[in-house]
């Protein structure tokens, strides 16, 4: 089984599906996790806090078990302006890997280069590519997602739900690399904030803690 995590930032891979990502290594699937952005502070660039946010990914890639790790390097806060320079590489990578599975951000998500993410996705992983792939899911990025305007076509309804009682810790444990991004509770980029939503998904549907997503392809041959 092959995955494919495609995410707009670093640390998005971890908030959105961090424990997800862990229960596939110790599945023996194989993960590759594709970022889109280098990332702007203040809406600047800085190759030494880039640099550093690299490291963090590829700690915290550490952590939870996987290797495959792709940086794209494109302008964070400027995804949606030229969505081409995004679905090229996707689309390329999506060919090259043929993943069993693609994990991506939601439509309905505040963050216009998750928007733009979801949308670029749905392009490279179109069903007339020159590969199909078979099952397509979004997940929800805490204190992005979940701040949406509240109109219908932006709502995050999960509908697959991942039991990740076992890989909380270590989610946690990885997301703790993203020293940057990490905030006080309550703020749903905390530590807390994350024990908090894993137990609230988990609730839904009786397990002490999973991660929420939306099935947008499934098939079956």
């Amino acid at each position: 089984m092959k995955v494919l995590v495609i995410s707009a930032h670093m640390d998005d891979e971890i908030l959105g599906m961090g424990g997800t990502i862990a229960k596939h290594v110790a599945a023996g699937e194989a993960v590759t996790v594709c970022i889109a952005c280098k990332r702007a502070y203040n809406h600047q660039f800085h190759d030494e806090l880039i640099r550093e946010e690299k490291e963090a990914a590829q700690r915290a890639a550490k952590i939870l078990g996987y290797e495959g790790i792709t940086f794209l390097d494109l302008r964070d806060e400027l995804l949606d302006e030229r969505l081409l320079d995004l679905i090229d590489p996707l689309e390329e990578l999506v060919v090259k890997m043929m993943p069993h599975i693609v994990y991506t951000h939601h439509r309905g998500d505040s963050n216009q280069d998750h928007r733009a993410v979801c949308q670029a996705s749905m392009v490279a992983c179109r069903t007339t590519s020159r590969y199909k792939v078979p099952r397509i899911l979004t997940y929800e990025v805490p204190s992005s997602t979940d701040i949406a305007p509240p109109f219908p076509e932006n709502a995050f309804q999960p509908n697959f739900y991942v039991d990740i009682s076992q890989f909380l810790g270590r989610k946690i444990e990885a997301m703790k690399q993203y020293t940057r991004e990490l905030r006080d509770f309550p703020h749903p980029r905390s530590i807390k904030g994350l024990e908090v939503l894993a137990q609230k998904r988990g609730m839904e549907v009786g397990f002490h803690a999973a991660e929420g997503f939306m099935v947008i392809r499934d098939q079956w041959t």
